[in-house]
């Protein structure tokens, strides 16, 4: 099965095509093509993702980024004739009137291409940016209706689930040996949770944050100290020079009797603590970043090492953009290894860390193989993953 994957949920364009072959779970996967477009330069200016920006750039990349993916997985060729049909026209136009620069790319370009051997289009239908998300929405219903191809609707929190699970062999990627249950601790600008598989597609949310995710405190106090979009990198790098204790702040409900978080609190810490010491010296800087960076590691590796001693987790994943975060990954692997050595600890590798298409095809591909089976959610609330 090829599958042909959308992701605009914020600041990255990115599409992706997999060839998904044998029985789930033993099933690989091949990378066709997977492209990602980033709107990092375009967003530094606002100091974080500005949603009418990021909106008009996927309008704008879309059908190019496209026709890239689909001329490096060998499925671009050119029509011998218009393959649109007249009385589609008013669908399309309602469908991605809001977008002109898209619906006038998709119109000149699209017809123009035979229909490519595609059997599913899956795409991000949340969470995000909701202007961004609609963009993606709309083009991948778009391209359904003129290829004839069905659309699958992603949550793009279940990609970041599912791809510290997977490896890499030769040309592709599979799933390792897993043992059940999984937990998972999903860290990025928008989200902090932690989430229990208890087997294939079957989801339920054990806590997430209260007010800022960790992401969003990272940004923020990259922000508070002068530094640039996006703070996540910029607070590492600082961390690295400070030195450990020189600082004390908070660790947020770090003792709270259940796996929710909060780090509004702490970016106000940092705020305090910087008004306090007036114009900060390089030195303090790095001093404050390098506790905030232990700050948080310390409550992520808490609350998830507590959660996976009560749940019986015997593998613990963490994805999201915030995984990609060294001093995160040392405390949690270090910290499990010397309390929990039984339970694995898998992080994602750097390109699959952030938003990405990739990882929106793998999580379609896997939804379609286990439908076949006993499909139950487990939750604690409406939303995961469905």
């Amino acid at each position: 099965m090829k599958i042909l994957s959308i992701e605009t949920s914020c600041d990255e364009t990115a599409i992706a095509i997999i060839d998904t072959e044998g029985e789930f779970p033993a099933c690989t996967f091949t990378i066709l093509a997977n492209q990602t477009l980033t709107q990092i330069e375009m967003h530094k200016q606002y100091g974080g993702v500005f949603p009418m920006v990021a909106k008009r750039e996927h309008a704008r990349t879309l059908v190019p980024l496209l026709k890239n993916v689909l001329k490096e997985a060998g499925l671009y060729k050119v029509s011998s004739r218009h393959v649109l049909e007249s009385p589609l026209r008013k669908e399309f136009a309602h469908m991605l009137e809001r977008e002109p620069e898209l619906y006038a790319q998709f119109i000149s370009e699209i017809p123009n291409w035979n229909p490519p051997n595609i059997d599913m289009i899956a795409v991000t239908s949340g969470p995000g940016l909701e202007p961004a998300l609609w963009v993606g929405i709309n083009f991948a219903k778009a391209l359904s209706l003129v290829w004839k191809i069905p659309v699958l609707p992603i949550n793009h929190m279940e990609g970041h689930m599912l791809t510290p699970l997977l490896e890499t062999t030769d040309g592709g990627m599979r799933f390792g040996n897993i043992n059940f249950p999984v937990l998972g601790l999903l860290v990025s600008g928008g989200h902090t949770e932690l989430i229990l598989m208890k087997e294939w597609g079957a989801y339920e949310l054990l806590g997430e944050t209260k007010d800022d995710a960790v992401g969003e405190a990272f940004d923020k106090v990259a922000r508070i100290l002068g530094l640039p979009y996006p703070g996540g990198p910029e607070i590492a790098r600082l961390a690295l020079l400070g030195t450990p204790g020189k600082f004390t702040l908070p660790r947020p409900m770090l003792h709270a009797q259940n796996f929710d978080f909060s780090f509004s609190g702490l970016k106000t810490a940092v705020l305090y603590l910087t008004k306090d010491l007036g114009t900060l010296s390089d030195e303090q800087k790095q001093d404050i970043a390098r506790d905030f960076e232990d700050a948080c590691a310390e409550v992520l590796t808490h609350k998830t090492r507590r959660a996976a001693e009560e749940y019986g987790a015997e593998t613990i994943v963490v994805g999201g953009g915030v995984s990609a975060n060294m001093r995160l990954r040392e405390v949690l692997t270090t910290t499990m290894r010397e309390t929990n050595p039984e339970i694995l600890v898998s992080f994602p590798g750097a390109s699959l860390s952030t938003d990405n298409a990739l990882m929106i095809a793998v999580a379609a591909a896997t939804r379609q193989k286990h439908s076949r089976q006993k499909n139950v959610l487990y939750r604690k609330t409406t939303r995961y993953f469905f």
